[in-house]
Order: structure tokens, then sequence, then C-alpha cells
């Protein structure tokens, strides 16, 4: 086990023994999730906008402008910001509403983002491509120097961070006076990607690419589809796709 924040860490106060410094656990909350919540205050007021991230080894990657925005400001000017990753990984049912909870991971990351410099820019944005659709990268054109010029990648460190975590059943005892004959139990909450759409300017009949078969098939917990159930997933006309 590897705590989370091993120089100052933070402590949970409501519910401390749901809190977990294990940071297998932190990078698989992570990884398993593609979009976050950055939190700053600017001019005295607070700005929390929710943003696509990837994790690439201690750092967060998060895509931004040189349009500017709060978060190129906090950067520049050294200000201590906070990031949030939340899953939901199922409704708890219990006999009373003041017990029903829900079954979650959730860490916040502090700290200062930093631009990755003007070398780094291109791996970074290939990191972040690859964590949000694999593959992609290797099936479309280079960025432009105009985009890249028009782009900024930000990072942050996973050097303070606080995770808390919810997994288990309803709240029950055998002698605890309730009526065990409604019901209580927990509901999944599972999560799919659906039959992908293609776009209007795409010719009938163009294959599905790798990456976007490798997308629907991450991150849901279903197996990796055979050949047979690729080869149908690519030739099917469009609004047809399906997955089995």
């Amino acid at each position: 086990m590897t705590p989370t924040n091993a120089t100052s860490p933070r402590r949970i106060r409501r519910l401390p023994e749901r809190q977990t410094a294990d940071r297998i656990d932190l990078f698989a909350l992570l990884d398993d999730e593609l979009v976050g919540h950055l939190a700053a205050v600017v001019d005295g007021e607070p700005v929390v906008v929710p943003m696509g991230y990837a994790r690439d080894g201690e750092h967060l990657l998060l895509h931004g402008s040189t349009g500017g925005g709060f978060a190129l400001r906090a950067a520049d000017e050294r200000a201590t910001v906070a990031f949030a990753v939340t899953a939901l990984d199922g409704l708890v049912y219990a006999r009373s509403l003041f017990d029903s909870s829900m079954n979650y991971r959730s860490a916040v990351v502090y700290g200062v983002l930093e631009t990755v410099p003007a070398d780094e820019t291109d791996a970074a944005l290939i990191a972040l491509s690859e964590r949000l659709m694999p593959g992609r990268p290797a099936e479309v054109r280079g960025t432009t120097r105009k985009e890249t010029a028009a782009t900024r990648v930000l990072r942050l460190a996973l050097d303070d961070v606080v995770m808390k975590a919810r997994a288990g059943g309803a709240s029950e005892d055998p002698d605890d006076g309730e009526d065990h004959i409604a019901w209580a139990g927990v509901v999944p909450l599972v999560r799919s990607w659906g039959p992908p759409s293609a776009s209007a300017l795409t010719p009938a009949g163009t294959p599905i690419p790798d990456s976007v078969v490798a997308r629907m098939t991450r991150s849901t917990g279903e197996p990796t589809p055979t050949r047979k159930s690729v080869v149908a997933l690519r030739t099917r006309p469009p609004g047809e796709h399906r997955l089995h």
C-alpha cells in the first residue's frame, strides 16, 4: 500500500473509515473515468469547470487553449487548484431513507497547475488522446503547427490527494428492529458505449476503425470482441452497428 499523499496527508472527518490511501485504488479510479471537475478561486469567486483528462504516470494531463480561461490564469499565478473525479458504482436501498446511500469512489487532487513545455506538448497530446480514444492518433492526420500553437496542456502532480470510497450493501442487522419484509439491497450502475454513428460526410460502408472498436470494448467490463464480431460490426450499414 502506497499512500496517496505520504508527506502531508489530508484527513476525511466524516466517516473517516471510508478514506483509502491505496495508490492502486487511486490509479484505478482515475483510469476508469474520463471527466473531472477543476476548481479554483478567481477574483474572490469560486469557479468549477468539467474537463476531460488523462493520467500519465504520476500526473494528470488537462487540455487547455491559449484563448485563456481560469486554468491558464491559475497556472500563471501559481494558485492552488483542486481537481475532483467521482465514479458512482451503485445505489444502496436501505429500509429507511436515512440509511440509504451510494457506492462510489471519489478523489480530489490538490496542487499547482504547470504548463507542459512546448517540446513536450506533442507527446502530452498523444498521451491524452490515447487515453480518451485509444489508437486514434495513428488513424488521423497529424496536428498542424497552428493547432499546436493554439493548444496548451496543463499538468497536475498526484502528490496531494485525498480519496474516499464506499462499497457494500445496506446497513442491516438481524436485531435492528426493522421489518425485513421490506426489500433492501444494491442496484449497481453499469455503463457501456452505444453503437457508433457515422458523420454526415462519412461515405456509407466505411469500416469502423480499430480505435472505435477499442473504445467500445474498454473500461466496460466486456471481453475483447472476437474476430467474427468485429468483422460484423465493421460491415453493417450506418445505424445498425451492434457489438455482440
